[in-house]
């Protein structure tokens, strides 16, 4: 089937992120869009006010007419959604054309000069750094993001002049092999969805693959040592690049110098203070001074680097860069900041590895020296807690004080004796909680007024949280 000449496309599992993506996207050609998802959510009302039908019963029968027709709809799903799921079975029992929805946006890409960022951790504020970058520059781009970026209030960035086009490659169910980058970033390699790959080094060996797929005119820009060994084509060019040099797990408050030996993009001259971060570009010929970070957390650093280096080699300008980094506003759940006030602080951020756990406890507790932060936290999935509990216990562990919330089940049936009480029990803190998700909010408004900064964390649900928490602090601070 040709993508292109398709009328209707219909979405199983139409509420993730990167689906929202594809339908916008075939909204913004002409196509007629539904889909089904198992529950509501603001992102979903957003995509039925743009033109999209979606309902939220499993039931062949809401599927509407338009959709019937095998010769002129595409089925698009995730991998997210069960092989038994209704309607996805109705649609390969009746001859429709059902493609994930990574084989689609590798077909929607291939002809566009892909810019695909890949890792653990980072890649959607790395990404979303680089789509904004060259979008508010003279070069313009594409952009197909795995978060809803705030400059923008998408994750979809579409463009009549440039043939670049930002990609989230990821690395689930091994979605980024049907991608065929230019240019690649890899960000982080540490072992995760161990469900689907069984093992550290399966996984670690798709994103070995991952590299095989630039075009041999492209460019590898990965992080400097991580465990990924590079499988080039020949005539691609592999560069390397570093965040901030690490000195007890923190940044000096004052200023650092970062180890630039074997990497290729780095920072220099960083300077941190006053709730804002500031540092110097440096790669081979270019050194861009005064950076601002217009979201001054220590790990958008690192991020910072390797999106600037791929928005330079593209043609963006030095002044460009400095104006579009400082006016950066980030993607929502990456470090979002919904109370700042001199009393009490709430961030909301995504992070569900225990790397990216580390790294955002550290980045809070670097912007914040000296106040207490709590955290609260939601494990995502059963598979993950039981593969990682001993590193989500370290992470959780450099926090003052913890709240420790049931695990999010997402797509997967309970597994005997995996629950979160198996990372408390590792933590080393003595001020920690474990509760139910459901008794939150009544603890929150009984210990308000002994919060500082609260870090609320986690990929499951724990967002729709976020307000009411905001609220009672709002209200008692």
């Amino acid at each position: 089937m040709n993508i292109n000449t398709i009328t209707a496309v219909y979405f199983v599992g139409a509420g993730g992120i990167g689906m929202s993506a594809l339908i916008r996207y075939f909204l913004s050609k002409g196509k007629q869009v539904a889909g089904y998802d198992k529950t509501p959510s603001d992102l979903t009302a957003q995509l039925n006010r743009e033109g999209a039908v979606i309902h939220y019963e499993d039931n062949v029968s809401l599927i509407p007419d338009t959709f019937r027709d095998p010769a002129r709809t595409l089925v698009v799903y995730t991998p997210a959604v069960p092989e038994s799921h209704t309607e996805l079975s109705y649609f390969r029992q009746n001859g429709f054309e059902v493609m994930k929805r990574a084989r689609v946006l590798g077909e929607i890409t291939n002809c566009s000069r892909g810019l695909c960022i890949a890792g653990t951790h980072g890649k959607t504020t790395t990404s979303s750094m680089l789509a904004h970058l060259l979008k508010q520059s003279h070069v313009d781009c594409n952009a197909f993001l795995g978060g809803i970026l705030k400059n923008y209030d998408s994750n979809l960035m579409l463009s009549d002049k440039s043939d670049l086009t930002v990609i989230e490659a990821d690395e689930f169910d091994r979605s980024f092999h049907w991608l065929t980058p230019y240019m690649a970033v890899i960000t982080a390699a540490d072992p995760d969805h161990l469900d689907i790959y069984g093992t550290a080094e399966a996984y670690r060996e798709s994103f070995e693959h991952f590299t095989s797929l630039i075009r041999p005119d492209g460019c590898l820009v990965m992080k400097k040592g991580i465990n990924v060994t590079p499988r080039l084509k020949e005539g691609v060019k592999l560069f390397t690049y570093t965040g901030a040099e690490e000195d007890n797990g923190h940044l000096s408050s004052v200023k650092c110098q970062v180890s630039t030996e074997k990497a290729d993009f780095h920072a220099e001259n960083i300077r941190i203070g006053n709730g804002e971060i500031w540092f110097d570009f440096v790669g081979p010929d270019i050194r861009i001074a005064d950076i601002q970070l217009g979201v001054p957390v220590k790990v958008n650093i690192e991020n910072g680097v390797a999106a600037i280096a791929l928005a330079w080699m593209n043609g963006v300008t030095p002044e460009e860069i400095r104006r579009g980094m400082a006016s950066f506003g980030g993607p929502k759940r990456r470090f979002d900041f919904h109370l700042k006030k001199d009393n009490i602080v709430l961030i909301d951020d995504y992070a569900h590895h225990p790397a990216e756990l580390a790294a955002s406890i550290q980045s809070v507790k670097e912007l914040y020296a000296g106040r207490k932060v709590t955290g609260i936290f939601q494990p995502h999935l059963y598979t993950r807690t039981r593969d990682f509990a001993p590193d989500f216990a370290a992470s959780l562990s450099l926090l003052d004080e913890l709240i420790l919330l049931d695990i999010y089940p997402a797509r997967e049936e309970p597994i005997p004796g995996v629950t979160s009480e198996i990372i408390f029990d590792a933590v080393t803190i003595p001020s920690r909680k474990l509760i139910r998700k459901s008794e939150l909010l009544d603890l929150v408004a009984k210990e308000a007024d002994t919060f500082e900064v609260v870090l609320m964390v986690g990929a499951g649900d724990i967002d729709r949280l976020i307000e009411p928490v905001k609220q009672i602090l709002d209200k008692k601070l």
